[in-house]
């Protein structure tokens, strides 16, 4: 009895100094093949793995994990082999400060997900060799949602779980899997951690940390302040547009943040809704319609 009570606070212990409270979603409706309990072990394996490993040498309290989900949409399966193709949305929040307010942080699709997973397959993380492609891929998110995070609190507060992403990069790249390779397109891992530490880019960390430190968090307290703050930080965009027209930094800003802005400007003056309108046209000339409301939101 005491020895089971020993290994429960153990386990509560664990889960409070864990990072991440990580919601995992696999989606395997266009597979008809075969059983799909295999379907259910991967969402627990993901899930476990999310939760359980120690990411960082940082303390955390239960109030205080970074919520996340992953949403995994299977295309295909192979039952000989075990393998899975299909593509991974990453989503991340965190909460602002003074307020009952959650505000997204990461909203990005990880199109090039291919791995490896046979029943009663375990998950195992190595910070010296690569496993398998599945632990590559959650490693490097969980790092890059991790570094991320700390960037809205600190300004470059994410550096260390950068370096932990860029060495996942390293390792994966050596396999010749998808989706790791630098230059193979705009928007898979590589791209995205070059985005996050590259010089010419690096006006995207800046606006993380002013736009939800000094923005988001300031407007619980002054309305006006938190908004100039946020006005302001929005001409990174076009410095970064200006050096990087084709970042995915640029995309998943959007992707997080585009409705969020409309609902923050809809009590702004006229004068700060149309200069934020012209901010955001410059670099997104393809969402007038969602621009529009912008301008059009009344006081």
């Amino acid at each position: 009895m005491l020895m089971a009570l020993l290994c429960s606070f153990a386990a509560i212990a664990q889960d409070e100094a864990t990072e991440l409270f990580c919601e995992v979603e696999v989606n395997s409706d266009k597979i008809s093949n075969g059983s799909k309990d295999i379907f259910n072990e991967l969402k627990q394996a993901v899930t476990d793995y999310m939760n359980t490993t120690k990411w960082t040498n940082a303390t955390f309290g239960t109030n205080e994990k970074i919520y996340c989900k992953l949403m995994l949409t299977l295309s295909s399966w192979d039952n000989s082999t075990g393998a899975m193709e299909g593509d991974l949305q990453i989503q991340s929040q965190r909460p602002v400060f003074n307020s009952s307010y959650t505000t997204a942080v990461i909203n990005f699709r990880d199109t090039k997900v291919k791995f490896f997973f046979e029943t009663g397959q375990q998950l195992v993380r190595s910070e010296l060799e690569l496993q398998d492609n599945l632990t590559a891929i959650l490693d490097f998110w969980a790092f890059m949602i991790i570094g991320m995070d700390f960037d809205t609190f600190e300004l470059k507060g994410g550096d260390p779980y950068y370096e932990e992403a860029a060495k996942v990069v390293r390792l994966a790249q050596n396999t010749g899997e998808t989706g790791w390779k630098a230059f193979e397109d705009n928007n898979n891992r590589s791209a995205v951690l070059s985005a996050f530490t590259d010089n010419a880019t690096s006006p995207i960390r800046e606006m993380l940390y002013d736009y939800h430190r000094m923005g988001l968090d300031q407007m619980a307290l002054t309305v006006d302040k938190g908004r100039s703050n946020i006005t302001h930080t929005l001409e990174n965009l076009a410095k970064i547009y200006d050096v990087a027209p084709m970042s995915v930094c640029l995309a998943m800003f959007k992707d997080a943040k585009l409705d969020e802005l409309i609902n923050i400007y809809s009590k702004a003056n006229m004068t700060e809704k149309e200069s934020v309108y012209e901010m955001l046209y410059q670099v997104y000339p393809s969402e007038t319609n969602r621009l529009d409301k912008i301008k059009q939101t009344s006081n």
